[in-house]
């Protein structure tokens, strides 16, 4: 008994990618797309919910940790204000864990509606600095953890005895959260660096040029952004963008050793020097002897069509 196979047309991505999906069908493909991406955070909103008090408490360890926090009975507490800023509070936090939980989901759906757009070696990139995105963000992260626990160490070392701290829980949520994402997004940094070499904007020797400016404008970038005032958190901020702005030269150094940048003829001169021209004059020799053309032949008298009834036959 025969089966007949049914013929399986292009994929979505296959007709995105050549330009035949027509302006309707790429509407519909997007609203898809955003439905399964508000979907997955619906979803990871619910875990957030659950998970925020267990959050709560641990972006409350750095401040926690310090003997100034603890009251007479040896516990550590918030004041709060009003009587729905925890449960608001609650809720925000709920909603960035959701954003992480369901990231997979939907930075998936927003790179399958762009990927089509970009060239083969554009997505190679695009997936070689999204894996390194995460790990910078991560690290920042810690690093952002750390350097409240010695900023908040620092300020409450300058209050005396007679004075008791007691911080707002929403206001020292939002402090260290901001804080968080501030030290996360400042650690990707290098992937802008990396992205100007691998487009042909910056050679890694122009970059290693640049190390006086970019080191004066990480400490500048975080005297400004780091909220304490101790020398701590500055330094630790600007100590880590400069080891990451150098490995990241390091990188383009072996990108363009890779592509043989640097090889080019005339590489070795600047830009406004003017190249060498060889003025020696070269001897002109005698030209060869041309022999005269001998003369066309008469061409064949040309037979006359055919009658039009002679032409075609019955069928045509």
């Amino acid at each position: 008994m025969a089966f007949a196979l049914r013929k399986r047309g292009p994929s979505t991505f296959e007709r995105a990618a050549d330009g035949s999906m027509t302006l309707i069908e790429h509407i519909r493909e997007l609203r898809n797309r955003l439905f399964r991406a508000s979907l997955a955070i619906l979803i990871g909103f619910g875990f957030g919910i659950w998970l925020a008090t267990p959050v709560r408490k641990l972006l409350s360890e750095p401040y926690c940790s310090l003997p100034q926090a603890r009251m007479v009975d040896g516990r550590c507490s918030f004041v709060q204000l009003g009587p729905a800023d925890l449960f608001l509070l609650n809720l925000k936090i709920g909603l960035w864990v959701g954003l992480i939980i369901a990231a997979p989901v939907w930075l998936y759906q927003l790179w399958a509606f762009i990927a089509p757009g970009l060239h083969r070696h554009e997505r190679r990139y695009a997936y070689v600095f999204t894996a390194l995105a995460a790990p910078l963000f991560a690290a920042g992260a810690v690093l952002a953890f750390f350097v409240t626990t010695k900023g908040l160490e620092f300020l409450l070392n300058i209050s005396g005895d007679d004075i008791a701290t007691t911080l707002e829980v929403t206001r020292y949520i939002s402090f260290v959260t901001n804080l968080i994402l501030l030290f996360g997004v400042a650690f990707e940094f290098p992937l802008v660096v990396l992205m100007l070499n691998f487009v042909g904007l910056a050679s890694a020797k122009r970059l290693l040029g640049w190390w006086r400016i970019a080191v004066f404008v990480f400490f500048a970038f975080s005297a400004v952004v780091t909220p304490t005032p101790d020398p701590f958190g500055m330094t630790a901020l600007a100590i880590c963008l400069c080891a990451l702005y150098f490995a990241a030269v390091g990188v383009a150094f072996l990108n363009d050793r890779r592509r043989g940048r640097g090889k080019e003829l005339y590489s070795d001169l600047a830009d406004d020097e003017v190249s060498p021209l060889d003025l020696t004059p070269e001897p002109v020799e005698a030209g060869h002897r041309v022999d005269g053309v001998a003369p066309v032949d008469a061409p064949e008298p040309v037979a006359p069509p055919a009658p039009i009834e002679r032409r075609y036959d019955d069928m045509t």
